[in-house]
């Protein structure tokens, strides 16, 4: 009986023994296999005016320095390229103005482009962007395309090269919301761009629909990068047109997945592989439908492999953000997408109705989220930084498999034209440049354009909706006519509102004067003191009859008239 327990005692600390090797090797399988998939989520706090950081921006990776690119208005005198650095410090969110060469053309600011990366040879590690597309700050929609690329690089100054492309053929039509990708075959390159949305022509327009957009024919564009000559091509698999969707592109294969139908008002979950083959000859451009696709609009790729890609953020419907992420892996002229595990969203994230971001290059994405209501600056955001692969969050190589994807900017109102016309400053702390530092962006060298906008409320009775406004002078194109008010500091108010007709407006532009609103005029005449009143000289008047004096002849007179007459 003793024996049997000793057995038993033995047999039981044998199993206890397999069982913790078992526990302990389970938990390092744990350990190595979780900072493969886990995301890390942090937030960045933003010095003050972060406005400047709007959906539609885009952002730039250039060795691992990470620059923004879109603000949303006109770039002002302390950054006139509208190019900053982003830096990223002890989770504070800095920014530096960037300089262009002198040989380089003007970029106005885009948002909502179509970007990607264009690789050098295979020994050079250095890569251009090519932008294309997308809205100015005029409401305007670009139908050019830009070459960006960095020539030099100081702990001081970053000095980047654009040159606009000449293109000719059949050029693509202005357009935002769109994709371009750089295929691969045959020992060439070429250039592809797919969807977006447009403007109505012009001869459709009317007053109601005068900014109305529609969705871009579903053709194939590409582009020969060399020589600038587009060619487009219909497809019987594409049907109808996408916008603010995703491609993913490796070799000679894009990989078009979700988008949203203005159309239909709809988010297919379609996936459509595109084949482009570069011959001696004409290209050949072939399209399959996959199965497998993902209902979504405005996700953001970030590439976290030679081959493996995250699919993070967007929008599922009109009123539900998406807040599961994918994993996509390219292999062998395949795609696949599986689910994997989401970080752990904030309930400042999860309750938003909104969000966006953009993708910052070596599986880092920036996240944006509006602002509470209650701040004092009604455009604040919040940012966090998320990070798709822990495990390779410090390494520095290049990726070299294309992606483009459109940043997670598409709100409920998407459709309709946004507040271009105001201007937005950018406040970077002193300590965080160089003293001798001149390019550091400063806001006191701006003027307060917060009470100058297009869109505000100038009275109490102002009807001005930017989804509603039509022009209504012959001077206006794209925003309401203005004046300013001089009563105490002064202020701006709509023409339209103050009931101005076309020649009155004219003549205050032209005249030197001051004008005052309709509820300052009657106030500004109650101030003013009295003129003098100039008191006239009156003259005596004349008398009717007035006396003539006589004269009397001398004797001499006399004597001569006496003598002429006789």
């Amino acid at each position: 009986m003793p024996l049997v327990k000793q057995r038993n005692r033995c047999a039981f600390e044998h199993l206890s023994s397999l069982h913790e090797q078992t526990s302990a090797s389970s938990n390092r399988y744990r350990k190595m296999t979780q900072p493969a998939d886990a995301m890390s989520l942090q937030m960045v706090s933003a010095v003050s005016n972060s406005s400047l950081l709007q959906p539609g921006s885009s952002l730039l990776n250039f060795d691992g320095h990470v620059f923004f690119f879109g603000q949303k208005g006109w770039p002002k005198r302390s950054c006139p390229t509208g190019v900053f650095f982003l830096d990223i410090k002890q989770n504070e969110l800095k920014m530096k103005p960037a300089a262009f060469s002198r040989d380089s053309c003007y970029l106005p600011p885009l948002r909502y482009p179509a970007i990607c990366t264009l690789r050098g040879n295979g020994e050079s590690d250095k890569h251009q962007y090519i932008i294309h597309g997308g809205k100015t700050p005029n409401n305007d929609l670009s139908d050019k395309i830009y070459i960006m690329s960095m020539v030099n690089k100081t702990t001081k100054k970053t000095t980047f090269q654009c040159i606009e492309k000449d293109l000719g053929g059949d050029v693509p039509e202005a357009r935002y919301g769109h994709t371009i990708n750089v295929v691969h075959s045959r020992g060439k390159s070429m250039i592809v761009i797919f969807g977006g949305r447009s403007y109505i022509p012009l001869a459709q327009r009317t007053t109601e629909k005068w900014n109305s957009v529609v969705d871009c024919l579903p053709s194939v564009f590409l582009v020969d990068f060399e020589f600038g000559c587009c060619t487009s091509y219909i497809l019987p698999e594409l049907q109808d047109g996408l916008s603010f969707h995703v491609s993913v592109a490796r070799d000679d294969t894009i990989y078009i997945l979700g988008g949203h139908s203005l159309q239909n008002n709809t988010r297919p979950p379609s996936l459509y592989k595109l084949k482009v083959d570069l011959p001696l000859g004409s290209p050949c451009v072939t399209c399959s439908i996959l199965p497998g696709g993902i209902s979504v609009s405005s996700g953001i790729v970030t590439q976290t492999g030679d081959t493996e890609f995250v699919l993070v953020g967007g929008y599922q419907s009109d009123n539900q953000k998406r807040m599961i992420c994918n994993t996509i892996v390219l292999e062998d002229n395949k795609i696949e997408i599986v689910e994997r595990v989401s970080p752990d969203w904030t309930p400042d994230i999860k309750h938003c109705r909104m969000w966006f971001g953009c993708d910052m290059g070596k599986g880092s994405v920036l996240l944006g989220i509006p602002g509470a209501n209650k701040q004092l600056i009604s455009d604040a955001n919040y940012f966090y930084i998320l990070r798709c692969n822990k495990a390779e969050e410090d390494e520095e190589e290049e990726l070299t498999a294309q992606t483009c994807s459109q940043a997670s900017t598409e709100d409920q109102g998407d459709s309709t034209p946004f507040e271009d016309s105001e201007e937005f400053s950018f406040s970077a702390e002193a300590s965080s440049f160089d003293v001798d530092d001149i390019d550091t962006y400063n806001e006191d060298d701006e003027e307060d354009e917060s009470e100058t906008g297009y869109w505000i409320i100038c009275c109490a009775s102002c009807n001005i909706d930017i989804n509603t406004w039509v022009p209504f002078y012959s001077t206006e194109l794209n925003k309401p006519a203005m004046i300013l008010c001089s009563s105490g500091s002064g202020h701006w108010v709509h023409a339209q509102c103050m009931d101005l007709s076309e020649s009155m407006l004219l003549q205050l532009s032209e005249a030197n004067v001051k004008y005052f609103c309709n509820e300052h005029v009657h106030l500004n005449k109650g101030l003013q003191t009295p003129k003098k009143a100039v008191h006239l000289k009156k003259q005596p008047m004349k008398r009717l009859h007035k006396k003539k004096t006589m004269k009397l002849t001398t004797p001499v007179k006399k004597s001569f008239l006496r003598r002429l007459f006789e």
